[in-house]
């Protein structure tokens, strides 16, 4: 391994305790991270035309309104190509305004005639649409054409294949969709777009025009007003993108993880007297806020839904609301009067709102629960990604019921989890439960079990000893963590699944460990002279992965939920990813409070 730790941690505690000096070594690791974000995040996007994706596995869209206009009744066509490796019949979703016909090798599939509206819904990792099309494909090439009317006020057409809802267990069998196999149609131009279209015509979704009969280029047409159309390719629109996009997630783009790197940089920079570390954190969320119209622009009015920091926009899920909200209500209750607190405030306002009356709940249960990847999920991942939100509520609140509610309700949600995701028998905990099927048991995911630790630890803080489930969440603290030291390598690390070494140690699950053990042992909540040794094998092994120039390794990406442990096993790992070493982060911070005695 690069970038040894040189000091024993219990030469540290020993020189510590019999001098009395301050111990910043788990600081020096910490900065070293620190350091790599300032020097390395711009907080800037970087201008991109839009990409066309030639495998049909997300939403389609031709936005007819941007390329002929709105305002007037008018017809239009759109024409694409589908390749399909065998003979199949396909469902696909469909949205669109007003009237609208498609064609799929000449015959008609669909047909709704009359106005309405655009109704997209905005569900946790999928938008789901109003009507549906069965496309019976040839193998080879299919040609599909779409005739599309509009009343005036909006002009879009949509299509998608079934929304799997992030699940990992459905194999989808997508298609290949685009011009690139059209012999007249030059390969840049495929490279730009999946669609031709023409238009505008006069109004009338049965009115026979010319594309529905012959598809043929170098001709012209007459269209609205007697205007010469002829075909052409829909308005290309120029993107804003992250610079250097990682596929974890680059390091300022939102999502709770990022979120998690400025809160820990808030908190690096309180220990440390350093400003430049706050403002980091200043940055990130000033970069979030300002850039909230653009990205709204580049979601609901380009329709480019996947687009930069697109789950910022409404998106129903505690992993893009109130877990990278923290270090905006953290600032809010840490800080006096800045430039832009105000807009701070509408913001926090809003996701204290979610949080209590918005976010879906479990029928019969105080906890957060999900749709995804089926109706009722509940995931451990949720103890994080909203508990410490409403702990933080729970200390901003302007007035004591607030504070009481908020803070009531994230205990009671530590309590209500353990029926849900706890495996009694493990005393683990497994990474999701499905309230539908009771019978499915998930593996133990070692950083799933280390954000139960996290959001138990947040509630111990505040919550005072004579709360009525303060010994209660205690010994569920206690009971949980005397089983996962159990489970820890000789390395120091645990396992990415915590039985199953094969899953390989990992970074982000044994950081966010060993913040909770420090924390038990700085609060009093666990037994020091057991612990510590533990605690400085673990720590050990975690600076170990920190380079000098601040690189972070061995951290297990991202992952949806599966009953399969290879699924886990099997899971990338990365050097950066923000998922660990925001923990790393705050393992060495918890380190240094606890060697010495900060709370």
């Amino acid at each position: 391994m690069k970038g040894k730790f040189k000091i024993l941690l219990s030469a540290v505690l020993v020189s510590g305790a019999m001098y009395g000096q301050v111990v910043d070594e788990p600081l020096r690791v910490v900065q070293r991270i620190g350091e790599k974000l300032i020097r390395e995040t711009p907080f800037k996007y970087r201008l991109e035309v839009a990409p066309a994706d030639s495998v049909f596995d997300d939403v389609e869209f031709v936005n007819f309104g941007r390329t002929f206009g709105l305002g007037r009744p008018a017809v239009a066509y759109a024409y694409t190509r589908i390749y399909s490796d065998n003979d199949k019949r396909m469902n696909i979703q469909l949205e669109h305004n007003d009237a609208c016909k498609i064609w799929l090798n000449g015959e008609m599939v669909y047909e709704k005639k009359g106005n309405r509206a655009l109704n997209l819904i905005y569900e946790e990792r999928s938008v789901e649409m109003s009507f549906q099309c069965e496309l019976p494909l040839r193998k080879g090439e299919n040609t599909l054409l779409v005739k599309s009317e509009t009343a005036g006020g909006q002009w879009t057409f949509y299509m998608q294949p079934p929304s799997l809802k992030g699940s990992v267990t459905v194999e989808a069998d997508y298609a290949s969709i685009g011009l690139h196999r059209v012999a007249d149609v030059d390969a840049r131009i495929a490279d730009l777009t999946n669609w031709l279209v023409i238009g505008p015509f006069a109004p009338g979704i049965d009115t026979l025009y010319a594309p529905e009969m012959e598809f043929q280029f170098g001709t012209m047409y007459s269209g609205l007003g007697d205007e010469a159309i002829t075909w052409t390719i829909p308005k290309i629109e120029i993107l804003g993108n992250m610079i250097d996009p990682k596929e974890w997630g680059t390091t300022y783009q939102w999502n709770y993880h990022n979120g998690g790197v400025a809160w820990a940089m808030q908190q690096l920079s309180e220990v440390t007297n350093d400003i430049r570390y706050r403002q980091w954190a200043d940055n990130f969320c000033d970069f979030q806020l300002s850039g909230m119209p653009f990205v709204k622009h580049q979601v609901r009015t380009l329709n480019y839904m996947n687009s930069a920091n697109h789950f910022i926009i409404k998106t129903p899920l505690l992993d893009f609301t109130l877990a990278p909200a923290l270090p905006f209500i953290y600032r809010l209750r840490t800080e006096g009067d800045f430039k832009n607190r105000t807009n701070y405030e509408t913001f926090v306002n809003g996701m204290m709102k979610y949080a209590r009356d918005e976010q879906i709940r479990l029928p019969g249960s105080s906890i957060y629960t999900r749709v995804t990847p089926e109706e009722y999920t509940t995931w451990v991942d949720d103890m994080f990604m909203g508990i410490p939100f409403l702990v933080q509520a729970s200390l901003y609140a302007k007035d004591d019921a607030a504070r009481k509610a908020f803070l009531d309700d994230a205990a009671s949600q530590v309590i209500d989890f353990i029926p849900q995701v706890f495996d009694k028998k493990s005393n683990l905990y497994m990474h999701a439960h499905y309230s539908k099927r009771p019978e499915v048991k998930m593996p133990h995911w070692s950083r799933a079990n280390g954000w139960a630790t996290w959001a138990m630890s947040d509630v111990l803080k505040v919550l005072p000893t004579s709360h009525p489930k303060y010994k209660s969440i205690l010994k569920q603290y206690r009971s949980h963590l005397e089983e996962v030291i159990k489970w820890q390598d000789k390395s120091g690390f645990w396992f990415n699944v915590l039985e199953y070494p094969e899953s390989k140690p990992e970074v982000s699950g044994t950081a966010i460990f060993v913040m909770s053990i420090a924390r038990g042992i700085n609060y009093g909540w666990l037994d020091g002279k057991k612990y510590r040794p533990i605690l400085e094998k673990a720590w050990k092994a975690l600076a170990s992965q920190v380079e000098e120039d601040g690189t972070v390794h061995n951290i297990c990406m991202g992952t949806m939920c599966s009953e399969d442990v290879n699924y886990y096993i099997n899971r990338p790992f990365f050097d950066d990813d923000t998922h660990g070493s925001f923990a790393v982060m705050f393992a060495g911070i918890d380190v240094y409070k606890m060697l010495n005695d900060i709370k």
